[in-house]
Order: C-alpha cells, then sequence, then structure tokens
C-alpha cells in the first residue's frame, strides 16, 4: 500500500511569506510554492488549505527517498524542532521547483514564439491584401 504525504512549511524569504507545499507519493515527490505576503495566521493558514489545494500547480515528479517516521516520541520530537531550526525547504524541493520553472519558461517561450508567428502571418497576408487591391483596377 502507498503512502501519501503532504507537508506544508512557511518561511520568511525576502519581504513575503512564503508556503512550500510539498507532496510525497508513489514515491515522488511535488512541489507548490505559494507567496502569502504578510504574515499569516494558523486560521489563515488552515483556510487556505480548504479553499484552494485543489486548485494548486504542483511541480513534475522528482524521485524523493522514503522517509521513515521515527520510532519514539522523543525523537520525533526532536526531529521537529530540528525541522524548525533549519530555514526554507529541502534540496528535493528545490529541484522540483527549479523544474517547474523551467517547465513554465518553456510554454512561456513557446507560446510567445507562436503569437509572434502568427503576427508575422497576419501582417503578410494585409500586404498580400493591399497589392492586390492595388492592382485590381488596371
Amino acid at each position: 500500500m502507498d503512502e501519501e504525504s503532504v507537508k506544508l512549511t512557511v518561511f520568511f524569504e525576502g519581504p513575503f511569506w512564503v508556503g512550500v507545499f510539498e507532496r510525497v507519493s508513489e514515491g515522488k515527490l511535488t512541489v507548490c510554492k505559494v507567496t502569502f505576503g504578510a504574515e499569516p495566521k494558523d486560521g489563515e493558514v488552515w483556510e487556505f488549505i480548504l479553499k484552494n489545494y485543489h486548485r494548486l500547480s504542483f511541480s513534475p515528479a522528482v524521485g524523493a527517498p522514503a522517509k521513515r517516521a521515527a520510532g519514539s516520541p522523543k525523537r520525533r520530537q526532536r526531529s521537529a524542532g530540528k525541522e524548525l531550526r533549519a530555514p526554507g525547504i529541502g534540496t528535493k524541493s528545490q529541484q522540483a521547483l527549479k523544474l517547474q520553472q523551467e517547465t513554465a519558461k518553456d510554454q512561456r517561450r513557446e507560446l510567445r514564439r507562436e503569437r509572434r508567428e502568427a503576427g508575422r502571418d497576419r501582417q503578410f497576408e494585409l500586404r498580400q491584401e493591399k497589392r492586390r487591391e492595388k492592382h485590381r483596377g488596371h
């Protein structure tokens, strides 16, 4: 049976508070980054999750090592404290976010190229039509 887990890390990055959703499913890590702006309260974060989680666009999947939950409660408390002291997000999450940025950049580049070509074709057709109109009366 495959386990799925979702983890939200909220931290201060530059002038904004940022939340990073990390979802591990079938041994693959997907990540989504959300900018909150001002520091969100717990209730606001919970409300955001309930209303907007299904609309989040996660990055393409990246292989993730399986993490086992520590057995003893003291060990779990120590690891939770360690995660709280560590700033930011993990390396795998950063790789997934970078991959998402690259794919979005490629999509924008392709869309921009198609629009440019369509504009050139439209201008060419207009020029041809104008030439035909000039020679119609002769």
